[in-house]
């Protein structure tokens, strides 16, 4: 069996607001938990309360990945200084007054 090799180059990968779409998630993931809460004693009843505890464990994670991607992102910053590379602009657009 032969290995495989891509034809092609990867593409560049995508940046964007990563500390936000990890706040927001573990956000959400808190959010189904806190409303699932009082339900409590139907999710034991039908040996559903791993529901719970997914929500639970989620959001807990979510807190590693909001260290993780706020030391990424300023360990990017920090190389980009370094560099002298101008950070990208992220002030709002002039207005066409």
């Amino acid at each position: 069996m032969a290995k495989w090799t891509p034809k092609h180059e990867a593409p560049e990968p995508l940046e964007g607001p990563v500390v936000a779409t990890i706040i927001g998630g573990t956000v959400v993931w808190f959010a189904l938990f806190l409303v699932q809460l009082p339900f409590y004693g139907w999710f034991d009843d039908h040996g559903h309360t791993w529901w719970l505890w997914t929500c639970l464990a989620g959001g807990g994670l979510g807190f590693i990945g909001i260290w993780y991607v706020r030391r990424r992102d300023a360990a990017i910053k920090r190389a980009q200084s370094a560099e002298g590379a101008p950070e990208p602009d992220r002030s709002p657009a002039p207005s066409a007054d």
